[in-house]
């Protein structure tokens, strides 16, 4: 299952857990994606409903920033933030905010499920490194390591690049 990042830091290891799914279906492929709520695969959906943008541009975007955060960007026009994501140039961003503005505006604010957004600095951190590549169990040793050498004080950049230098 592909999931973006997002969905990724709130699964917790071992646990069930409930993903609701979407599945591009291919001639070479069959691929799954998964979400962490409804809110964020209908966000995607409208993603990948713009011409030139993918299922892989779309789970990209999704684990960049926040849907929240996307939808808000979408809303209020703000080309710059959507142009920031990897694999977004001016003309996808200019043309995400045309084709999806209005239909989002129409569904409002209380449509997209908003994900909890109280993450610790560790856990943004955490999630950040095994999207690097770094195995779970050792970059969470790392940043406990880390932490507790600066007494927690630390912004989640400040922790990733200690982090990194110690990996």
């Amino acid at each position: 299952i592909n999931i973006s990042l997002n969905t990724f830091s709130f699964l917790a290891d071992g646990e069930r857990c409930k993903l609701y799914t979407w599945l591009h279906v291919k001639e070479d492929a069959h691929t799954l994606y998964g979400f962490a709520d409804e809110g964020e695969r209908r966000l995607f959906l409208h993603l990948i409903s713009i011409s030139g943008i993918g299922p892989n541009t779309a789970r990209m975007m999704l684990s960049s920033i926040t849907p929240v955060e996307i939808q808000t960007a979408i809303v209020s026009g703000n080309v710059s933030l959507i142009q920031r994501i990897k694999g977004i140039g001016p003309k996808s961003a200019q043309r995400i905010i045309l084709e999806l503005q209005d239909k989002l505006r129409k569904e409002g604010p209380d449509t997209l499920a908003k994900l909890p957004v109280n993450r610790s600095v560790k856990d943004e951190a955490l999630s950040a490194l095994v999207m690097l590549g770094f195995a779970r169990n050792v970059a969470e040793k790392v940043l406990d390591s880390e932490m507790n050498k600066n007494s927690g004080d630390l912004s989640v950049e400040q922790l990733i690049k200690f982090a990194l230098k110690s990996l």
